[in-house]
């Protein structure tokens, strides 16, 4: 403690960094201007991500020693530029001690290393793989660890402290880390930091966007802290470092319970900090009011005394974390936890992920096949919400970096003082949309998309390709002699469905070479990213045609449902001016197009096709949007094969009956086996959904299925039989 009377104000800052992965000058110039306005802001100690000096995602670069190399040269460059002077750094980077690999906690102050901090648990599941390139630390003493000669050479220091502890400061403050995972894990480490005395936690992550996560992510420190007492900050990465991944940030600091300070979720700024001022001696309070705390810190006490276990932390005489001028700081109020709600997370998350692929990759835009169906318009729709974040940035900074990289994209370096006047303006700089249809689309559907068109402002184009479907099959009459028939016209399945492919794989064939091209006709430079549409609904029961429009890119929703889909549509109708379109869009029925249109289905009053088309999604599939849902829900989430998917199904499907209930699990799980090749082909998406079946990463599954599930089906053949029998029982019971 400060000594009596004084107070024990502090002022503490975390912040969300859009770290790139291996990107190490531009990852320190993000890490030092984080530092930079930390110490501004009055901070005496900053938190940082995970892994921030590197990237989280480096994935089997961390295998390479490089990797680890150009972090300490980061380290050692942060110091020079006096990112530490006067200033508690903790910093998040890989180190290797002692011939193991550990994802490790740097905490520095004043060009000396304090104390290296690695990582207990790994984290191992979903998207991540940690364990594959760290170890979990597990010995119980503090050890030293020797540094790169450097810190030698310039700052006289050879050694520094390695293990599980924390630092104990001049005024008495003690500071202490928690690592991502190590808050979901049932003996979390603040519990024992703060049984021990620790007062301030901090926690590094690399946590990303899923949705409706968030909430569970920010109740954990929450409740973390109104149990144990005490002040947790959360560091996280905000941003695409890389890969399918959208790290959504949403940096806090928490004390007793109540949230202080809470950074931006989704944005397309690359540093964001954020920072509290806290009374230390409400923590002390807090805690000294709970009797049960009181009894199991003295127990934890005993029992570190006798195992000879270090209660006393690293001791650092030379820090003082308490403010001097603590009379002209006062402590920072309490406020509401803010989220969004899922239809924002389903717009404003890809968004943010394909602004910082767009500006990564050099590309000068987007291209996309625009249908006027619901998942070619979300991506529109999601491309346009970025455009109106950009330009609002832009706009209220002209000479900051967002509208730099915008002018850049934009092709419009050689005006130092352009930024776009309206979102709209911005996207027909950047995306382009074309509806390529044929004697089977609808009147209504090129409609809608070129209003969209209008209203996001790409530059769209409508185009037939009925030529070169007519050129191809031509190709097969002269090769076979034989010309395929639509069913509808007396040819088979077979001969329809091939039908059906070769326009959706033809569409593909023209996106690429209108994204190649159309800068060039456009009197401009680069290439366009093809972005694709397909749903993970669509994924998951294997609803498309292999290497048609679904195969692009970047697909921003590859990983969200229909249903979520169409509500995110709803929600920037009423969003964002001009968009009302989606609303039309949101409520017409799903259809492919791709088979001729039934006679006088689309016969309007006036001769033109203006009704909705024939060819219904959902009665091809023989399942709902809705279902697929529960069945993608109950297979990865609740890890259901066809016999337990059954069990559940037939206690929550009240309105079916055992058989129809059977029949539907057995048909989505032939249809799941047979088409579970595509995956391994599958566009890269955007991860945002828990039963995303992407293959690669994700969703580790085999592709070649026995797809008539013998054992599987037998077992529910024999189960419907046995509620067959029960459902009779009970209506005699009835009667």
């Amino acid at each position: 403690m400060d000594g009596l009377g004084h107070g024990s104000i502090v002022t503490v800052a975390t912040c969300n960094l859009n770290q790139w992965a291996l990107d190490f000058d531009g990852n320190l110039e993000r890490v030092l201007q984080s530092c930079e306005e930390a110490k501004a802001k009055g901070a005496t100690y900053r938190l940082g991500p995970e892994l921030e000096l590197c990237g989280y995602g480096c994935e089997d670069h961390f295998l390479e020693q490089d990797t680890f190399a150009h972090c300490w040269e980061s380290l050692l460059e942060l110091l020079e530029r006096g990112a530490t002077d006067d200033l508690l750094c903790d910093f998040g980077m890989p180190v290797l001690h002692g011939g193991v690999r550990y994802n490790c906690r740097i905490l520095a102050h004043n060009c000396q290393i304090l104390w290296i901090r690695p990582k207990t648990v790994m984290a191992d599941n979903g998207n991540y793989r940690e364990s594959r390139y760290f170890t979990p630390y597990t010995a119980g003493k503090q050890e030293q660890m020797l540094l790169p000669v450097q810190f030698h050479q310039r700052y006289k220091q050879t050694h520094a402290p390695f293990g599980i502890s924390f630092l104990h400061c001049a005024d008495g403050t003690t500071i202490g880390c928690e690592s991502c995972e190590e808050l979901w894990t049932p003996q979390s480490s603040h519990i024992a930091m703060a049984l021990q005395g620790v007062e301030i936690v901090g926690n590094g992550s690399g946590s990303h966007h899923e949705l409706r996560k968030l909430n569970t992510r920010l109740e954990l420190m929450v409740h973390a802290t109104q149990k144990c007492g005490g002040v947790y900050l959360y560091a996280n990465q905000r941003g695409c470092d890389g890969g399918r991944l959208y790290f959504d940030g949403c940096a806090m600091i928490v004390c007793n319970g109540q949230v202080l300070a809470q950074a931006q979720q989704f944005d397309v700024r690359d540093v964001q900090v954020i920072t509290a001022t806290i009374d230390l001696d409400d923590v002390r309070s807090y805690r000294a009011s709970i009797p049960s705390f009181g009894m199991q810190a003295a127990a934890a006490a005993a029992t570190s005394s006798s195992s000879n276990t270090n209660r006393t932390g690293v001791e650092c005489p030379q820090i003082r974390m308490v403010q001097q001028n603590f009379v002209k700081k006062h402590p920072t109020l309490p406020q509401d936890l803010r989220f969004h709600s899922p239809e924002e997370e389903c717009c404003l998350g890809p968004a943010c992920w394909l602004w910082d692929y767009l500006r990564r990759s050099g590309a000068s835009g987007f291209f996309l096949p625009l249908s006027g169906g619901a998942d070619s318009s979300s991506v529109a729709a999601i491309v346009g919400a970025m455009c109106h974040m950009v330009t609002k940035a832009a706009q209220e900074d002209p000479q900051g970096p967002v509208a730099k990289e915008c002018q850049r994209v934009c092709r419009k370096q050689d005006d130092e003082d352009w930024v776009p006047s309206t979102p709209q303006e911005m996207a027909n700089c950047v995306l382009h949309t074309t509806f390529m249809g044929t004697e089977n689309s609808s009147e209504t559907t090129k409609s809608r998309a070129q209003r969209l068109g209008e209203a996001v402002g790409s530059y769209h184009l409508s185009i037939k390709i009925d030529l070169m479907v007519t050129a191809v099959l031509k190709v097969f009459e002269i090769t076979t002699g034989r010309m395929p028939q639509f069913t509808s016209r007396g040819g088979t399945m077979t001969e329809d469905l091939a039908l059906q492919n070769i326009q959706a794989r033809l569409r593909m064939v023209m996106a690429y070479l209108l994204a190649q091209l159309l800068p060039w006709t456009r009197s401009s430079q680069g290439f366009l990213l093809v972005l694709g549409s397909a749903n993970v609904d669509e994924g998951l029961r294997g609803y498309m045609t292999k290497y048609d429009c679904s195969s692009a890119d970047l697909n921003p929703i590859g990983a969200i449902s229909k249903q979520d889909l169409k509500r995110m549509l709803l929600w920037a109708s009423e969003t964002y001016p001009k968009f009302d379109v989606l609303a039309e869009i949101a409520g017409a029925p799903p259809t492919a197009e791709l088979r001729p249109i039934a006679d006088n289905s689309e016969s309007s009053a006036d001769g033109d096709n203006a009704a909705e088309h024939s060819q219904l999604d959902e009665e091809e599939m023989g399942m709902t949007y809705d279902e697929l849902g529960w069945f993608g829900r109950l297979r990865k989430i609740s890890r259901c094969g066809p016999v337990s998917m059954y069990r559940k199904l037939r206690v929550t499907w009240h309105h079916l009956s055992a058989k129809e209930v059977a029949d539907k699990v057995k048909r989505f799980f032939f249809y799941y086996a047979i088409n579970r090749h595509k995956m391994c082909t599958i566009t890269p998406a955007y991860h945002a959904e828990g039963y995303s079946p992407d293959d690669n990463r994700f969703d580790l599954r085999q592709f070649l299925y026995n797809a008539k599930w013998t054992r599987q089906f037998s077992v529910i053949d024999k189960l419907v039989e046995d509620d067959i029998v029960v459902e009779g029982d009970d209506r005699k019971k009835d009667n």
